[in-house]
């Protein structure tokens, strides 16, 4: 009987062996979605691309509220338009040249030969945030006199997001330049405030519907070549084939006021400290089985070490520990599920009078898988048993929306921006991937269902630190990447299916 026991007990675990290497070894194996074979471009110039992007960091297009630039306060915007017009002749012949009404957002059209295709409406803006006042000596080259020191152009912009501004514009000079005449229509969009709330870009894609224009897609900035990737220690390329949602909402506790040299044990201070602890050790649900992150897994499955690849390829046994770690890393959490991130604590106007109404207000940034609902609804039922506590939309309701849908990886836009990111670093995979934070691209969810987010460069992660940050910086093999990348992706485009 024992035996028999063992012997039962020995083929199960030979059999569960038996599938969690089958499910490793088959896990990651093919790509996600298509690859196109991808025209050769004309002739770019590296150093060209980098000297201009220089020129364009110099322009101090700074935007710090929604609004901005104020009337009488958009020289710097009108003289970049200017510098464009200068720099890009052959461009600016090919292309017809609109500001968005009562926006300094501009727009090009490069008209197609063919009308029955859907044009292409390429993103980028012009805007860039502050630098920290008093951080301007930190810098290895100033952040507004765009230099280039050992291979590198400094400056607010070079990489959020004058680079891509200059990369698009470089590609379409060089094609122009060489004679191309699309086959598809191609726009151009250059957000003139995407820092502080896109109203630019907004204002542009409704401009396209009032036209009845339709996109085979739109692309913006938001992911790139990372090497090494986190998830893999290898480089990796990634599609931003969604974005997550914004929506603050302030928890409320109220209570009995007084002096504070009586305190009651329960003060409505004390109610919202649970709350708001309450809130951080219950999370909102991961999402980690789901697109875009179950996609983004399985592209990198075959780069990744073998425990790790046993771990995601057999989900239905190691899910917990696999969120456990992934909450851990700030980054990896935002990737799985919908954040909670308490911002702002408020109470009683003076240190000796107890607080009769204390609010925090908590930033969610809201992933595909939840709506603006589920997470009021959570929130609630988290906080429900704690006395005097209640939930309210913050101070300015619902800021912007809920996440963005999550376009197809199956159709050709796919297939070549994909193609690109692995021509961009030969060897690297590509993979679709969630971006965390916001971007122009998701109003052109009004006109297109195909919307992705990226940019032909390579980054290492420590360059992805000047995103808004000190020291900001691209290469000038980056300028190369980014105007040879775009136009693979118009002539690719261009080309029959």
């Amino acid at each position: 009987m024992i035996r028999n026991s063992l012997i039962g007990l020995g083929l199960a675990l030979a059999a569960l062996v038996g599938v969690l290497l089958y499910n490793t070894f088959n896990y990651g194996g093919a790509p996600v979605g298509g690859r196109v074979t991808l025209p050769e471009p004309p002739a770019i110039s590296a150093e060209r691309g980098a000297e201009n992007l220089a020129a364009a960091i110099r322009f101090k297009t700074v935007t710090l509220a929604s609004g901005d630039p104020r009337p009488g306060q958009d020289g710097e915007w009108l003289a970049l338009h200017a510098w464009l017009e200068a720099t890009y002749p052959a461009a600016h012949a090919a292309m017809t040249k609109e500001l968005v009404p009562n926006t300094l957002t501009l727009l090009y059209t490069w008209p197609g030969s063919d009308p029955s295709l859907k044009p292409l409406l390429l993103m980028a803006h012009q805007d860039v945030v502050p630098v920290n006042i008093g951080t301007e000596g930190d810098w290895t080259g100033g952040p507004f006199d765009g230099e280039i020191i050992d291979g590198y152009i400094y400056g607010r912009g070079a990489i959020d997001d004058k680079g891509s501004l200059v990369g698009l514009m470089e590609a379409a000079e060089a094609l122009a330049t060489s004679g191309f005449q699309p086959k598809r229509t191609v726009l151009f969009m250059f957000g003139h405030d995407e820092e502080v709330s896109g109203s630019g870009a907004e204002a542009g894609v409704a401009l396209l519907k009032s036209r009845g224009v339709a996109p085979e897609f739109a692309l913006d900035e938001g992911f790139m070549v990372l090497n090494p990737s986190p998830l893999t220690g290898k480089p990796m390329g990634f599609i931003g084939i969604a974005e997550k949602g914004y929506v603050t909402l302030d928890v409320v506790a109220t209570g009995a006021g007084g002096h504070s040299s009586t305190p009651p044990r329960d003060s409505s201070a004390v109610r919202l400290a649970r709350a708001v602890v309450a809130l951080d050790e219950n999370q909102m649900p991961s999402a980690l089985d789901k697109p875009p992150a179950s996609d983004m897994f399985r592209a990198a499955g075959k780069d990744m070490p073998f425990a790790q690849r046993m771990a995601f390829a057999n989900l239905w046994l190691f899910k917990g520990v696999i969120e456990g770690q992934l909450a851990d890393v700030p980054a990896g959490n935002a990737m799985i599920r919908t954040t909670t991130a308490p911002t702002m604590l408020a109470g009683s106007a003076k240190e000796n009078v107890l607080a009769q109404r204390a609010t925090a207000t908590v930033n969610f940034r809201i992933h595909p898988a939840n709506t603006e609902d589920e997470i009021i609804a959570h929130v609630t039922k988290v906080t429900s048993g704690i006395e005097g506590v209640s939930v309210e939309l913050g101070k300015e309701g619902i800021r912007g929306k809920g996440a963005s849908a999550v376009s197809p990886t199956n159709n050709r836009a796919y297939a070549v921006l994909a193609s690109v990111a692995e021509a961009t670093l030969p060897g690297s995979p590509a993979a679709p991937g969630l971006v965390l934070g916001a971007t122009d691209g998701r109003y052109a969810e009004a006109i297109t269902p195909n919307v992705y987010r990226f940019q032909p460069s390579l980054l290492t992660p420590e360059e992805l630190t000047g995103f808004h940050g000190t020291n900001e910086r691209t290469s000038v093999e980056n300028m190369g990447r980014l105007a040879r990348g775009y136009a693979q992706i118009i002539l690719a485009m261009d080309a029959p299916e």
